[in-house]
């Protein structure tokens, strides 16, 4: 009976093991923080306490990085000492009458799913746990990387963050100052203290000449960490807006933090910021340190600008000139007006490192456009797929439908879930987007139906067809709809693709 007792204790344990993976990857997508993975659960009840495991394909699938590891080993641990005692509570029993062996057996069962059921907590509680050895681990390699960064007096660093745009800046600075420099970039969003530490530790060379650092932030005092650990001589900021506004509560929470870069610098430091931006423009104006100020607008406050631009569905040409009379007319892949203000980031960088106009020429023609990023995709079938899954928020969800817009043959399609994190402005934000898709599209497939509730109210604010909107619950639906619908040279817009964190 004893060897029952373990047989079962062990299949318990495989089963443990296997659910728990399901919360160590939404811990992970939380960032580690139990308290964003707490109102992850508050939020996500059925899959909490759904006994099914979810085996749906992730979009951004679970990496058993080190850390997760040791935190998956934890969580078993953990359950394996449950386990254990209830082994040893169950031992006291086996020579007891046949009645209570078999009692203290199913008592030991539901205990095991129990254990199984709560999985969930375990992993809270498991995180808890080891947070303080996390902690020293995250210090020690942040140390490594802070110290590596110091030692090199020769290196040029460049911050880059804003609320959106700061990616796809960055790759495009990093283009642009490939015509002359070594450049190491973080890759895809590698934002976050630990992220640009792994980088910095494990892939940058005596041969970089500048590291171009992505700064990411959720919370007050974010920036100023990456800040001191990579040590900016060059801060831009692309844009302020109203990005994870759940945790930074207001605007100007995010403006003081954005601001954390350009406070960071040193007294030669040089701040870039987008000048059209109108929080940008309060922050810029405020900076006594040495700047260049970027746009399209009111330039003759702006140190750069561009003119006579002819935007089309392939690309962007454009003139970009200086306050000292120099121009060129340069051509992009990139569609949208906004990729120009990205662009124009890149520019205001590689001049203030001494790059002539003819060698960010070079670079910008080069400039590949992003995964996921309003970049077009021809699928051979005639219809034409823009894929802006990566992310979305206001502005961008504008600059895509413009982007769409501009398309002249056949019909508008867009397939989206809508905007998150955006707080207590989510419902209106949600609502305008309607409004403009209402504008612009043909048919609004809407992922998810209660998600996308105020979506549907702003598109039928433009007196739309509602047989030209369909909702359905997953893009597998969403691609079904496309099949019937789609005709060559129509153009579909995949705007916004919800995190496995989120329902819907």
């Amino acid at each position: 009976m004893l060897i029952v007792v373990i047989i079962i204790g062990i299949i318990a344990l495989i089963l443990i093991s296997n659910r728990s993976k399901y919360f160590l990857h939404m811990i992970q997508l939380e960032g580690y923080s139990s308290e964003q993975y707490k109102k992850w659960m508050s939020k996500n009840r059925d899959k909490v306490f759904s006994l099914k495991i979810d085996r749906t394909e992730a979009k951004k699938p679970l990496i058993f990085t080190n850390r997760a590891k040791r935190l998956f080993t934890a969580n078993l641990i953990y359950s394996t000492i449950l386990v254990a005692l209830f082994i040893l509570k169950a031992q006291n029993f086996l020579n007891a009458p046949p009645a209570y062996v078999f009692l203290a057996l199913m008592i030991y069962i539901v205990l095991l799913g129990v254990l199984y059921y709560f999985q969930a907590f375990l992993m809270l509680t498991s995180n808890n746990l080891v947070r303080p050895i996390e902690k020293r681990i995250n210090r020690g390699f942040y140390e490594e990387a802070q110290n590596k960064i110091k030692d090199r007096t020769d290196l040029t660093v460049i911050g880059i963050t804003g609320s959106f745009g700061k990616t796809s800046t960055k790759f495009i600075v990093g283009t642009i100052l490939g015509e002359r420099f070594k450049v190491l970039n973080t890759p895809e969003s590698y934002n976050t203290p630990m992220g640009l530490s792994k980088v910095i530790n494990n892939e940058m060379t005596e041969e970089h000449q500048v590291f171009i650092a992505e700064l990411g932030a959720r919370n007050i005092g974010d920036i100023k960490e990456v800040s001191e650990l990579v040590k900016p001589k060059i801060g831009l900021i692309t844009s302020i807006g109203p990005s994870h506004i759940e945790t930074f509560k207001n605007i100007d929470n995010i403006m003081k933090t954005k601001y954390e870069l350009i406070e960071e610098l040193p007294t030669d430091g040089i701040a870039i910021f987008n000048y059209d931006n109108e929080y940008l423009k309060k922050l810029a104006d405020k900076t006594f340190k040495e700047k260049i100020l970027y746009g399209l607008e009111d330039i003759q406050n702006l140190n750069l600008y561009a003119e006579d631009i002819e935007v089309s569905e392939r690309g962007s040409t454009f003139t970009i000139k200086d306050k000292e009379g120099n121009s060129i007319r340069c051509t992009t892949k990139l569609l949208g007006k906004h990729n120009i203000y990205n662009i124009l980031g890149g520019v205001a960088v590689g001049k203030s490192l001494g790059l002539s106009f003819e060698e960010i020429k070079k670079g910008i023609e080069k400039i590949e456009p992003i995964p996921h990023r309003l970049n077009i995709i021809n699928p051979g079938t005639g219809i034409i797929i823009i894929d802006d899954a990566f992310n979305s928020n206001p502005i961008g969800a504008k600059a895509a439908l413009e982007v769409l817009s501009q398309f002249k043959e056949g019909r508008k399609i867009i397939v989206t879930p809508g905007m998150v994190e955006l707080g207590a402005m989510e419902v209106e934000a949600n609502k305008e987007f309607g409004i403009n898709i209402g504008k612009v599209c043909d048919y609004a497939i809407l992922v998810g139906e209660n998600r996308t509730k105020p979506i549907y109210d702003g598109i039928m604010e433009s007196n739309y067809n509602k047989d030209n909107i369909f909702i359905v619950n997953t893009l597998d639906e969403a691609t079904e709809h496309i099949q019937k619908l789609a005709r060559p040279k129509d153009v579909v817009l995949f705007e916004n693709d919800l995190p496995d964190n989120y329902s819907e």
